[in-house]
């Protein structure tokens, strides 16, 4: 998108506001190089947070090291659309000289990606180029062509010339230039620019003054930069901590929106609890969080703009279709928005001219500043910032996009952005068609940053008035980059604005099941897509081809490639009948993954293995979704939040442990009868007394089964006694301390040897309250008649 103002409505919008100083926007980003010419007279300011190091100034020098590697990457990807086209041309058109309009040229004077000959981009590549570069391209041309004039870069060559262009050559003489400028940079100073870089381009987005090089969408309003990436190593960069950190310290500033740059990555659409308890607090306190979806190319999640309820941004091309690397799928199809993120206009650290940049993380400040916008007009109308309603707003007016226009149109998130629709939405009056104004610039208000902070923080506030000689260094991080625009949307009909608050957690149905781990793919093409990538095995020479169904090429495919467990659907079976799927959530997704590629790797061992698993555990919350399986059976869905009470054992190995540990003085005959009526037991749960592990008693059960070792001191006592086990039974526990849910285990013990012998009850407590059960108190134990 050449100028924001060409987005339907975005002018009509800055023509009623460019934003109120009352509205405080906190980003998360690196520290940007807010000395440039477009925040002279903005109201910005950086605030150095407690939890980080003091780092050593940049030296500018590898600023402006860091800005040449990024023109000559754009050059070199600029040349590299133009091969592909010169070799589509070659192809496809007897005329292989002519040159397509279409290609995307870069010029030195003029950054911005525009359009012009396959020559002109080249000839415009070389321009202030170092002479190595443009002795290359003089070797690509004969004696006979005309070289090339610097200046002309809009000027067309003969198409003769273009034809004998050796691209190859230009791209390897690039990439060598790129290669030598990037080992001058020490690599955690390269990690920092990064942030530094990234953070200056969205500043200007969203806070570029009026009349400057970088016009931005919101210009009076308040931000506040949050250097979230000031760190001396990138994992320390993306901490869950340091994220916490940065969103608790934003809502201690009285913040309305926070833009969040980050992503941290995450399988499963959960984040660390850490996270997200910051996340909600900061919603439950009325503020807009607003986060890219990331750029990983497919359905790939980022926190925090996969949690629920923020407004996660994916962007658009400048021909209305959604980027092919902008992240989809998940919760971002209900709370996420496609907006413009193809060529717009950013600033760059060191300099006062423009730049023209894409992806996910400029379609995101996009969003920012016209949630900006529409809380400033809220102010307006005599009305209080409402967050949860501006974000429904862009929600609820949507434009989903044609299948016929969009060949996936699952990639346009919950829709387009319809800046019209929204503020229909919002105000309940249609968006007047008015011609864009520089409205009056509202008067002021400095916030008092260094007066709100505990003492345990340092604000710095950026006085523009006064040029800086030195820039804030910046730390490094995951950006997010993505593209994307829109074409002329109608507005769309008004849609009725449904108040949202905070999403509620589901009432937990705790589960505490016992089987046997399995595994199923749902579709054909999951199937095959296995198939396709699970490599051939060689046994004794001979190719044994690729099989899913095998569980031990599965298991040999799992530790090549641990990621591809997410894309199994994990069952929990019981003679052989799938009963839940297991779907693991949250921080620690990836370690459940873990712990099921392990578990299944146990289960495929041999009987006498000291590594065979023959039963597994499983805790978790029952949900009320349902999956449907290859064989078309319905199966309920498990959460499992973490790995507390996975445990996978072999009966023999779990009777041994707990023979050992309970009684190592036994006699031998004493001993092998109590491993007898040990596994007895646990046979019987397993096979006779098997359940789903819904009801309290249930789960009760299953635990006694997994804690063997509570059961094997009853039997240790019994089994002296030469009794055997007659019947289990559960029963909830009279007493009980506070908050938990008791239930009694009680193991009924008969002589069989002597019909008219008392029989003896062991009883052992264990509370369900949690999903991970636990005992309680003693064994106890009493006679009762026969």
């Amino acid at each position: 998108m050449p100028d924001l103002i060409t987005i339907p409505g975005f002018a009509e919008l800055q023509a009623l506001t460019r934003g109120d100083s009352r509205i405080k926007i906190a980003v998360l980003d690196g520290p940007a190089d807010l000395d440039r010419a477009c925040f002279r007279g903005a109201n910005l300011s950086r605030v150095n947070p407690f939890w980080q190091q003091t780092l050593e100034p940049i030296d500018p020098i590898h600023i402006q090291q860091e800005r040449q590697i990024r023109a000559l990457t754009d050059k070199k990807k600029a040349l590299k659309k133009a091969l592909k086209q010169s070799e589509k041309e070659n192809a496809g058109d007897s005329k292989a000289n002519q040159i397509s309009p279409s290609i995307a040229q870069v010029t030195p004077s003029n950054p911005v990606r525009s359009h012009g000959s396959i020559t002109s981009i080249f000839n415009a590549l070389l321009e202030n180029t170092d002479a190595p570069v443009m002795e290359q391209y003089r070797q690509l041309s004969t004696s006979k062509q005309q070289k090339p004039r610097f200046g002309s870069a809009h000027r067309p060559l003969k198409p003769e010339i273009s034809s004998n262009i050796n691209y190859a050559a230009a791209i390897a003489a690039l990439e060598a230039e790129i290669k030598a400028l990037e080992d001058k940079i020490p690599k955690p100073v390269k990690e920092r620019l990064g942030g530094i870089f990234h953070a200056t381009g969205i500043f200007a987005t969203m806070f570029g003054q009026p009349g400057s090089p970088v016009e931005g969408v919101a210009p009076y309003c308040t931000a506040i930069n949050i250097p979230l990436f000031e760190t001396a190593t990138s994992d320390e960069a993306l901490s869950p901590l340091n994220l916490a950190h940065a969103f608790n310290l934003a809502l201690e500033l009285g913040v309305n929106i926070i833009h969040c740059a980050a992503c941290h990555p995450t399988q499963t659409g959960f984040a660390h609890e850490m996270i997200q308890k910051a996340v909600k607090q900061c919603q439950d306190n009325n503020i807009l969080i607003v986060a890219p979806s990331g750029n990983n190319k497919g359905e790939w999640f980022c926190a925090p703009a996969i949690l629920p309820n923020v407004l996660a941004v994916g962007m658009m091309k400048d021909n209305g279709q959604p980027a092919n690397y902008s992240n989809w799928g998940g919760q971002y199809q209900e709370q996420g928005i496609l907006a413009p993120g193809e060529n717009i206009l950013a600033a760059e650290p060191g300099t006062d001219e423009p730049v023209r940049q894409e992806g996910t993380s400029l379609s995101a400040p996009l969003m920012t500043g016209i949630s900006a916008l529409l809380m400033s007009l809220q102010l307006q109308r005599g009305e209080q910032p409402n967050a949860e309603a501006v974000r429904m707003a862009f929600l609820n007016s949507a434009i989903p996009c044609d299948p016929k226009e969009v060949e996936e149109p699952e990639r346009c998130l919950a829709g387009k952005l319809n800046i019209p629709g929204a503020y229909q939405l919002l105000t309940g009056q249609p968006l007047s068609s008015v011609q864009p104004t520089h409205p009056v610039r509202p008067q002021i208000v400095l916030p008092a940053i260094s007066n709100s902070l505990p003492d345990s923080y340092e604000s710095v506030v950026t006085d523009f008035s006064q040029p800086k000689s030195e820039i804030h260094t910046s730390a490094p991080t995951q950006l997010i980059t993505a593209s994307a625009t829109l074409a002329d949307i109608p507005p769309s009909p008004p849609l009725p604005l449904s108040p949202s608050t905070i999403t509620k957690s589901a009432v937990s149905k705790k589960v505490y099941a016992l089987g046997t781990l399995g595994y199923d793919f749902g579709t054909e093409a999951r199937r095959d897509t296995f198939k396709q990538r699970i490599p051939v095995v060689s046994i004794n020479g001979v190719l044994i081809p690729a099989n899913p169904y095998d569980a031990r090429q599965m298991v040999n495919y799992l530790e090549l490639s641990p990621t591809e467990g997410k894309s199994l659907i994990w069952t929990l079976n019981q003679e052989l009948t799938p009963i839940y799927v297991l779907e693991p959530q949250k921080a620690f997704a990836s370690e459940i993954y873990a712990v099921f590629a392990m578990m299944l790797a146990g289960q495929i061992q041999p009987q006498s293995s000291d590594d065979y698993i023959e039963r597994v555990s499983i805790p978790g919350s029952l949900t009320d979704r349902t999956v449907e399986l290859f064989s078309g059976q319905i199966v309920p869905v498990l959460a499992l939040p973490n790995i507390r009470g996975m445990y996978g054992w072999q009966v023999n190995s779990l009777v041994e442990a707990a023979a050992n540990t309970v009684s190592p003085e036994a006699s031998v005959p004493d001993g092998v009868a109590m491993r007898r009526s040990l596994k007895s037991f646990l046979h019987r749960i397993y096979y006779d007394l098997r359940n789903l592990g819904q009801l309290d008693r249930d789960r009760a059960l299953n635990f006694a089964a997994t804690n063997a070792f509570q059961a094997a001191s009853t039997f240790s006592e019994a089994i002296v006694s030469g009794m055997g086990l007659e019947s289990i039974e559960v029963e909830k526990s009279p007493f009980c301390r506070l908050n938990s849910n008791c239930w009694d285990v009680k193991l009924k013990f008969f002589d069989s040897e002597n019909s008219s012998r008392a029989k003896k009850v062991y009883r052992f407590t264990i509370d369900v309250a949690n999903i991970m059960p636990v005992t309680l108190g003693q064994v106890r134990s009493w006679s009762v008649p026969r």
